[in-house]
């Protein structure tokens, strides 16, 4: 069976109200958001607290909570996904350096599988508020990042999601990491 058109059916059935076609989702698209998962790690040192499935089950969960219903196909379910795990992370380490610099808030419990570790908590940080300039000032390029850096979809995939050519996809992919770049260590 092609698990793409599999993906896609569900999806439908899933906008269209069928409730039951959840459950049959998440075998299907599991490895593809553990595998996208394990790309944000694959940047962390080896001995970190978060752990993939952790970051899976809770994007999952945000997934079939908020907005399944209006997803498409495959590679725009795997969009979201991505940017769902990205701002997981980010909203895990800005809490994990509010409590590191005795904020006045109230430290929300986090388990422990959730948490960024210190030393990367600073540079996600960073890259998370360079990619928020960049999505000011091109939320298309912000997109991009989010789908190839955070989510590891190929030019290709990341080109059928956007609607765009390969060589745009491209070609905005070299200026948005050189303008990220730049203002990442600037």
């Amino acid at each position: 069976m092609d698990s793409a058109h599999d993906i896609n059916r569900l999806l439908g059935e899933i906008k269209h109200g069928n409730k039951a076609a959840v459950d049959q989702l998440l075998p299907l698209v599991y490895p593809e958001l553990h595998r996208i998962a394990a790309n944000y790690f694959r940047r962390e040192r080896r001995d970190h607290t978060l752990q993939p499935t952790a970051l899976v089950n809770e994007a999952y969960l945000k997934l079939v909570d908020q907005r399944l219903a209006g997803l498409d196909d495959k590679l725009q379910f795997l969009g979201v996904a991505a940017i769902l795990m990205r701002r997981i992370l980010i909203k895990h380490a800005r809490s994990r350096q509010a409590v590191k610099r005795g904020s006045a808030g109230q430290a929300v419990p986090l388990d422990d599988a959730m948490l960024v570790c210190e030393q990367r908590a600073d540079e996600l940080i960073a890259v998370d508020d360079a990619l928020s300039k960049l999505a000011e000032m091109d939320p298309e390029q912000a997109r991009l990042v989010e789908l190839r850096f955070f989510g590891g979809l190929s030019f290709e995939e990341a080109a059928e999601v956007l609607g765009l050519s390969l060589a745009t996809v491209k070609r905005r992919w070299t200026s948005a990491r050189a303008w990220l770049g730049k203002e990442v260590n600037s």
